[in-house]
C-alpha cells in the first residue's frame, strides 16, 4: 500500500527545547511547520525539577513546566506536533526532503534536526536487567515519590546529578552518592557541591564506580568499586538513578551529514550541516554546553536560517529558474564600492530592455547560497554578471563592466551571442 504524503515547509524532528524554539520561529514567519517527537515533548529539560539558570525566571522553575510554556507558544504560531518515529531523511533531486515515518512520508522544502540525546549507561554487570521500571530510572522528577521513605543511590556529580540529587532527600531516607572523583571534587557548579555538601540526607561515596547491580525481579543493591584499591562497596538500596551524561541521537541520521567520533552532528554558525537545507540544533550537534538556554539559542538561529534558506530558493525558482525571460543576474556586496557603482548602469539596463531581459540582483555578502545555486561561485565572485536562458548559465563576465559593456551583453544576448571580450 503507497504510503500518505503530506507537505510542510519545514519539519523539526525532536520536540525538545531546539525543536520547540525553532518551531516558534519557523511559525511566527508563517511557515507551514511540523514537529515530529518520538516520545515525550519537552525533552531531557522535562527530567529536571528545578531549572535556575534559565534567564527570565528569577526563582527556580520545574522542567516539565517550562517546557509546557515552549509547546503552547509554538502551538499559537500554528506548528503541528506528530507523536510518532521518523525512521530517516532523504534529500530529494529539486532539492527538497522526505522524511520517512511508518505511515506517512512529509516532504519538507527544510528539515531541522532536534532529536537531542538519551542517558549513557555505566555498562555494569546485570544493568540491563533493572533499567527504567525495575529499579534504574534516569529521572528523578519522574520517579522520586515512588522512593518516598526508602534508599536511592544516584551516580554521577554533575550539575543534572547532584541538583536531582537535592531533589530525591525530599522523598528518599537517604539518598548516596558515586562519585568517581576524589573527595571534595564534584563536576558540579560550586552553589551545587556548596549544598549536597551541607544535606545531611546525602551519603557521598568517593572514588567509586559501579561494579555491578544486583536483585531479583528488581532492583536491591548496587555494588560499587573502589577506583584506587579495587575494594568491591555493596549498597542496598531501592532504586538506582543514574545522571552520568547523554549520548546524541543521531544513529539514522549517519551517512547522511556528517558528525563527530561520538555522533555529534557538525554545523556551522548558521546551525546548517554539510547538506543545504538540513540543519540541526540542540544537544545534537557538537557544541562546547548543552543547557536550555543554549538549546534555545541554537533552535532560534536555525528557524531563521531555514527561512531564510526557504525564502531564497522561492526567490531564485521564481526570478531566475522559472522566468520565461532570458535573466541578467548582478552578483553583487553592497559593501563593495566597486560594485555599488555599477547599479544605477544596472538600473538603466533594465529601463532600456524592458518585458525583453529580467535583472537580478543577488547579495554575495548576505546570500552565498544563491551564488552557489546558480553557478561556481568562484567564477562569479562580484561583481559579475551571470545571463541565464531557461535556468542555464549561458555566460559569466566579470570585466570592463559599465553602462556600454552591459548594454553589449544585453544585446549579444538577445541575438544569440554568448560570450562577450573586453
Amino acid at each position: 500500500m503507497d504510503k500518505k504524503i503530506m507537505d510542510y515547509d519545514v519539519v523539526i524532528i525532536g520536540g525538545g527545547a531546539a525543536g520547540l524554539t525553532a518551531a516558534i520561529y519557523c511559525g511566527r514567519a508563517r511557515l507551514k511547520t511540523l514537529v515530529i517527537e518520538k516520545s515525550l515533548l519537552g525533552g531531557l529539560a522535562t527530567y529536571t525539577n528545578e531549572i535556575e539558570n534559565y534567564p527570565g525566571f528569577p526563582e527556580p522553575l520545574n522542567g516539565l513546566d517550562l517546557m509546557k510554556l515552549f509547546e503552547q507558544q509554538a502551538k499559537r504560531f500554528g506548528t503541528e506536533i506528530k507523536l510518532t518515529d521518523v525512521k530517516g531523511i532523504k534529500q530529494l533531486p529539486d532539492h527538497t526532503f522526505m522524511v520517512e515515518t511508518f505511515r506517512v512520508d512529509y516532504h519538507a522544502k527544510s528539515v531541522i534536526i532536534a532529536t537531542g540525546g538519551k542517558p549513557r549507561l555505566t555498562g555494569a554487570a546485570n544493568e540491563e536487567n533493572f533499567l527504567y521500571d525495575k529499579g534504574i530510572s534516569f529521572c528523578a522528577t519522574c520517579d522520586a515519590a515512588y522512593y518516598t521513605d526508602k534508599e536511592v543511590m544516584v551516580i554521577g556529580s554533575g550539575d543534572a546529578a547532584i541538583e536531582e540529587a537535592m531533589f530525591l532527600t525530599k522523598f528518599a531516607s537517604r539518598v548516596h552518592v558515586s562519585v568517581i572523583h576524589d573527595e571534595g571534587v564534584m563536576d558540579a557548579n560550586k552553589v551545587a557541591q556548596e549544598r549536597a555538601m551541607a544535606n545531611e540526607k546525602l551519603h557521598l561515596i568517593w572514588n567509586t564506580m559501579v561494579a555491578e547491580f544486583r536483585g531479583e525481579e528488581r532492583l536491591n543493591c548496587v555494588v560499587l568499586r573502589h577506583t584506587k584499591t579495587n575494594e568491591l562497596i555493596e549498597v542496598p538500596v531501592d532504586g538506582c538513578f543514574l545522571f552520568i551524561g547523554y549520548i546524541p541521537n543521531t544513529e539514522i541520521f549517519k551517512g547522511l551529514v556528517d558528525m563527530t567520533r561520538q555522533g555529534y552532528i557538525l554545523t556551522d554558525e548558521r546551525m546548517e550541516t554539510n547538506i543545504e537545507g538540513l540543519f540541526a540544533a540542540g544537544d545534537v550537534r557538537e557544541k562546547g554546553l548543552r543547557q536550555v538556554a543554549t538549546c534555545v539559542g541554537d533552535g532560534a538561529i536555525a528557524g531563521v536560517s531555514a527561512e531564510k534558506y526557504i525564502a531564497e530558493n522561492e526567490y531564485l525558482d521564481t526570478r531566475v529558474f522559472q522566468n520565461k525571460l532570458p535573466v541578467i543576474a548582478y552578483v553583487w556586496n553592497p559593501t563593495d564600492t566597486t560594485c555599488r557603482e555599477l547599479l544605477p548602469a544596472l538600473d538603466e539596463i533594465g529601463r532600456i530592455y524592458k518585458d525583453r531581459i529580467s535583472i537580478v540582483k543577488i547579495d554575495a555578502y548576505k546570500s552565498a547560497h544563491m551564488v552557489e545555486r546558480i553557478c561556481d561561485k568562484t567564477q562569479a565572485a562580484p561583481p559579475a554578471i551571470v545571463v541565464l536562458k531557461d535556468g542555464a548559465v549561458q555566460g559569466i563576465y566579470r570585466d570592463c563592466l559599465s553602462l556600454e559593456a552591459l548594454q553589449k551583453i544585453a544585446e549579444e544576448f538577445l541575438c544569440g551571442a554568448r560570450s562577450l571580450e573586453c
